[in-house]
């Protein structure tokens, strides 16, 4: 294993332990602007994808730049599928990256998420009947306009990070790792950092692009990919872990069935995008491709207008209760 391996796969069980922490879920995001009038999740979240836009920025005006993934027509079937993404999010009471998030609290349930999301990858086609996806240019707006971005961004990169710095002086940086539950904001920059320098020396990647790889037999550098998922996955495991966070949840029949379901829905949404939410805050926003803001706007609509009518429905019922933030 070389080099550039071994620090994406580092990266990637970094990325796996800021998930774990910060609750880095859109059903929790959009919850929370529901039921408190607050988008503190939802703008972290825009965050992360601002630091990956900054961070391939850079790389653009360093010459540091392989190819990136193509981006997509945006279309009806963009709506379609964010709309069946937001649906099955609702159903599993996590998104991709919630769902990442309870497993690794022990919630063996979720491990049926990624499964039902494979599941989904497989039976789109039969299903749907979606033509195949055309790829326009490669390029991106982002990197035509590389030279004044990358240093704006530079310059908000340090307002961000050396006041957070300034703060770690004589704290206890350990207590501060150990800590149950990180800021939203916090979280979201160590994803978005993370996940720059694991695409920069590993390719593309996101755990949902190898499950639906792995669907369509797509084996190209399937080793490495299926060893960054796993280093995803034990990131979130010791997150859970160092935070007190592991504990016995008793399995459902109901339970099982709607992380699987709710899989099977995402997987099938992530394909008509095409791209899971994890694709879109990390790549389709960063590169201000239309598909990927329309993709992840009606993905948002879906969850809300699911979480809306289950309230309206079923106000005094337990389980039509807010969702539960993934780290709550």
């Amino acid at each position: 294993m070389t080099m550039l391996s071994l620090i994406a796969l580092l990266c990637v069980g970094v990325m796996g332990f800021a998930i774990q922490r910060g609750g880095t879920c859109t059903v929790a995001a959009i919850d929370e602007v529901l039921s408190q009038r607050r988008a503190t999740r939802l703008a972290a979240m825009l965050e992360a994808s601002l630091w990956v836009a900054g961070g391939l920025a850079l790389a653009q005006l360093l010459h540091l730049m392989g190819s990136m993934p193509g981006g997509f027509a945006a279309d009806r079937w963009t709506v379609i599928g964010g709309g069946l993404l937001g649906l099955g999010a609702w159903v599993t009471r996590a998104c991709v990256f919630g769902a990442i998030a309870r497993f690794g609290s022990g919630e063996w349930a979720y491990a049926l998420t990624p499964l039902g999301f494979y599941a989904g990858c497989l039976t789109v086609m039969p299903v749907f009947a979606r033509p195949a996806a055309a790829l326009p240019v490669a390029g991106s707006v982002l990197f035509d306009a590389s030279a004044v971005f990358a240093p704006l961004f530079a310059i908000f990169a340090l307002w961000r990070v050396v006041p957070a710095l300034k703060s770690l002086r004589g704290a206890d940086r350990w207590a501060m790792l150990r800590m149950k539950v990180w800021a939203p904001h916090a979280a979201t920059i160590v994803i978005g950092v993370a996940f720059v320098i694991t695409l920069l020396v590993a390719g593309r990647w996101a755990y949902t692009d190898v499950l639906a790889d792995l669907a369509s037999g797509m084996a190209a550098d399937l080793g490495l990919r299926v060893a960054l998922l796993v280093a995803l996955l034990a990131g979130a495991m010791l997150g859970g872990w160092t935070a007190g966070r592991w504990r016995r949840t008793p399995l459902s029949g109901r339970q099982l069935a709607r992380c699987f379901c709710g899989g099977v829905l995402m997987g099938w949404g992530s394909l008509l995008i095409p791209g899971s939410n994890d694709g879109l805050i990390l790549i389709g926003l960063p590169l201000l491709r239309p598909y990927g803001w329309l993709g992840f706007g009606s993905m948002c609509l879906a969850i809300a207008a699911a979480l809306m009518l289950q309230r309206w429905l079923s106000p005094q019922r337990d389980d039509a209760a807010p969702v539960a933030h993934p780290m709550a």
